[in-house]
């Protein structure tokens, strides 16, 4: 009986493919879990997994069975103390049935919902599946790096699934000939010498004999060469090629004027965090350029965009007109994918307004893939929010989103910046 061992380095993560598979049949309920998680985080808590809770009534699978149908009176055999039509009570439910916050059931056997974490990978891949940047154009092999696996001849090692059983045979038969072709030569000389003797009129019993003893011992020796030796193994090799991409630099710029309480500018954080995230995760290298603005407008860090307590009056159009600055400065159009991405409250000076009209129609959106404006307010809108609706029904390649709480910053994420299925196919 032969037996198997898998000695394959898979130890770190064993269950890999049973998780995949979990994953795959339950990732409704697991997207759910997700969406509900990011409302719960603080605003730079993306360093860990998620517990993930499916409900129990979603764990058993569903089956085809004869349903109950009708009404039906049956009194089973060997049953000495009912007759047909008695109503039977239900027993009472005894105390210590069922266990911790779940329910139990009328059977006294209770079921919590099924809790199990994620990794952070995980989670971040569920997070952002399905988004990409839109309009993204392959200009250049630059920046940006995109793989894609290709073959890339053999190797001496890799895992069983990809062993290439010509190759291995073919390395197999050319050592044993390096091995054994000298011994096989001499056997070959032996046994014609063997074949004049036996020949040979003359009695030659004791030489015939040595030569037969040598003969063996070579036979032997040719035949403990192994058939196969790991030596001879031969694995598929794939490589990762880099395929011509694109450029790309993303604009990030956030109203920290004073009508933007601590909530609201959170709210503004927690989108920026998300959007940074999925272009870091997304893409292996991208330039984001982050803009904070009150009055004036100033290029910073990402340490001085998310912590600095700097505020003042608002005028949004400093900060377009910084933009554009930038752009003429270090992004040149014609090489780059310029994206831009704004929060604000809305509240900006009534004659601002137009002009940040103006500039978005004649500057900005002529040299954009795609601008993406959310209102963080629970007002009613302004006349920003009046003017750039204007910008909207003039260009496709720009988008708004109103969010009143952090439960709508997910959502509208995802609905900015969700993949271009028409697009793909």
């Amino acid at each position: 009986m032969a037996n198997f061992i898998d000695r394959r380095l898979n130890g770190k993560n064993k269950s890999s493919v049973n998780r995949q598979r979990f994953i795959r049949r339950y990732k409704s309920q697991i997207k759910k879990s997700v969406e509900q998680a990011i409302n719960k985080r603080g605003v730079t808590d993306t360093d860990s997994g998620e517990s993930i809770i499916i409900p129990k009534k979603d764990l058993s699978e569903p089956i085809f069975h004869q349903g109950k149908g009708g009404v039906k009176d049956r009194v089973h055999p060997g049953n000495d103390q009912y007759s047909t039509g008695d109503r039977i009570k239900r027993p009472p439910q005894q105390s210590g049935q069922g266990t911790g916050q779940g329910e139990a059931s009328n059977s006294g056997e209770g079921e919590d919902d099924f809790v199990f974490s994620i990794s952070k990978d995980e989670y971040l891949n569920l997070l952002f599946e399905d988004l990409e940047l839109p309009n993204l154009e392959k200009n250049q092999l630059d920046k940006l790096i995109d793989y894609k696996t290709v073959r890339s001849g053999y190797c001496a090692e890799g895992v069983p699934a990809n062993i290439d059983i010509v190759k291995s045979l073919q390395g197999s038969v050319a050592r044993r000939i390096a091995m054994t072709s000298s011994k096989r030569k001499q056997l070959k000389a032996l046994k014609q010498q063997l074949e004049e003797l036996l020949a040979d009129k003359l009695d030659h019993v004791t030489k015939v004999k040595a030569l037969k003893k040598e003969i063996a011992a070579l036979e032997n020796k040719i035949a403990s060469v192994p058939f196969i030796d790991t030596f001879d193994l031969r694995f598929r090799n794939y490589a990762r090629q880099p395929v011509p991409t694109s450029k790309a630099v993303m604009f990030c710029l956030m109203d920290v004027s004073g009508s933007m309480d601590q909530a609201t500018k959170d709210i503004a954080k927690r989108f920026y965090i998300l959007l940074y995230l999925f272009l870091t995760r997304t893409y292996k290298t991208i330039d984001v350029v982050y803009i904070r603005h009150h009055t004036q407008a100033k290029e910073v860090d990402e340490q001085e965009f998310f912590y600095s307590q700097e505020t003042g009056g608002t005028i949004a159009s400093s900060a377009l007109e910084l933009m554009m600055d930038v752009i003429n400065d270090r992004y040149n159009p014609r090489e780059w994918n310029i994206y831009g991405a704004q929060a604000s409250d809305g509240d900006n000076w009534a004659d601002d307004s137009p002009h940040c009209y103006q500039l978005l129609m004649e500057k900005i959106m002529p040299v954009c893939r795609y601008f993406s404006y959310i209102e963080i307010t629970q007002r009613a809108h302004q006349t920003l929010w009046h003017q750039y609706e204007k910008v909207a029904k003039a260009n496709a390649h720009f988008a708004m989103q109103h969010i009143k709480s952090a439960e709508d910053i997910y959502p509208i994420f995802r609905e900015l910046f969700k993949k271009n299925t028409q697009q793909v196919a």
